[in-house]
């Protein structure tokens, strides 16, 4: 949470009053481990402060489980095409990780920046799912959630849109189906961008993990060495054993530092970029249901050729069969406008959401690596400091 909204949060001014400008604000706050074995499961406290008046109050707690962050991302999903929905982190397949303070608290920021993203967005902040997610009882949310399993395919795994995606596309190089795309070129050329964006963005995410990693190591083999090299002071007299000791109290002092830095790239810097990673997944599952809408606006769009020729045949042989035919007809051509129109409104959002995602991009983009750079400089000088007030000392004692 940032420090506006950390002091609208802290007005005394009634989230009620008339002349308070809308907001809807959420955190998601005290992770706790509930159950034993595979059972487990982390729990939030969801805190909702509002002055929507189809909200309940100004002021809303409710406790949600992963699970549940699951079922409104997928709902939105399934309710709002065209829109890229934020991302949700993915699930911690490695038992021993599920449950390590980092982790937890990686998942916990990471939710709070989805349900946030939903909360400041125009649109998806007027879902009446975004409500029930942010006041419902456990009891109402656990039976939405075993009602959604038992209705709906739940599209929670991206790649499995990907993967029926790539299933079409090897029936069209067989020779199984005839390929139907957009040939429009501002479209190709943005999806190249998305593409390429990922690519980009996964190397350097992964770039960001080994930087991380590099930073630990360092800071485990500093910590180990300043233990080593105070042993070695205790073997030595006078002032090449102090030496040795100051040596050893630097090198622990150190590794605390450079521990402390990995701890915030990670956070602030690697999180941030796999963050992105996801986001441009979502990106392509919109773009996955671009194209089903677009093969489903041609489809029956030639299916209705074949009826129109169809019905014209009947009515020049009057045959009987022509209203049954008729109905058809209409029933086919109601349904293509819908897809058409349903079609057109995805392109429409689309273009709007992805001039709001390189705003954001860029906005978000130029923070990361700005707290990046600080860090990096603010370590750099801790280390050089370090080593420098020691130079003294080591002198002398040589």
């Amino acid at each position: 949470m940032n420090s506006t909204q950390k002091s609208l949060f802290g007005s005394t001014q009634s989230p009620r009053s008339p002349s308070s400008k809308p907001f809807l604000y959420v955190s998601v706050t005290d992770p706790v481990k509930l159950g034993n074995g595979v059972q487990a499961y982390i729990s939030y406290r969801v805190i909702t402060k509002t002055n929507f008046p189809e909200y309940q109050g100004p002021e809303k707690i409710v406790i949600r489980r992963y699970s549940d962050f699951v079922w409104l991302r997928d709902r939105l999903f399934e309710k709002y095409k065209g829109i890229f929905i934020p991302p949700i982190p993915e699930k911690s397949a490695v038992e021993k990780f599920r449950f390590s303070a980092e982790f937890i608290e990686m998942r916990r920021q990471a939710l709070d920046i989805f349900v946030n993203r939903i909360a400041s967005h125009h649109e998806l902040q007027q879902s009446e799912d975004l409500r029930t997610f942010l006041q419902a009882d456990e009891e109402t949310m656990e039976r939405l959630r075993s009602y959604e399993i038992g209705i709906f395919k739940k599209p929670s795994d991206l790649m499995q849109i990907f993967k029926d995606v790539q299933s079409k596309v090897s029936d069209v190089v067989l020779g199984k189906e005839k390929p139907v795309e957009e040939s429009d070129p501002e479209y190709e050329k943005m999806k190249q961008y998305i593409f390429e964006l990922e690519n980009h963005l996964a190397e350097a995410q992964k770039q960001a993990y080994h930087l991380v990693k590099r930073h630990r190591e360092l800071g485990q083999s500093l910590s180990d060495f300043g233990k080593a090299v105070k042993l070695l002071g205790t073997c030595e007299g006078n002032a090449l054993g102090k030496a040795f000791s100051e040596l050893g109290t630097k090198s622990e002092a150190l590794s605390i530092k450079l521990q402390r830095e990995a701890q915030r790239l990670l956070m602030n810097f690697e999180e941030p970029l796999k963050d992105y990673v996801r986001a441009v997944q979502s990106i392509r599952a919109t773009i996955a249901e671009r194209a089903n809408a677009f093969r489903r606006q041609c489809e029956l769009a030639e299916t209705m050729k074949l009826k129109e020729i169809n019905l014209d045949k009947l009515m020049l042989t009057r045959s009987d069969k022509v209203g049954e035919a008729e109905r058809e007809y209409n029933e086919l051509k109601a349904e293509s406008e819908q897809a058409t129109r349903t079609f057109e409104n995805i392109v429409k959002l689309m273009n709007e959401e992805i001039v709001r995602f390189q705003e954001h991009k860029t906005l978000d983009m130029g923070i990361t690596l700005h707290e990046f750079a600080k860090g990096q400089a603010r370590l750099a000088n801790d280390v050089a400091g370090a080593w420098r007030s020691l130079l003294p000392k080591l002198e002398a004692s040589s």
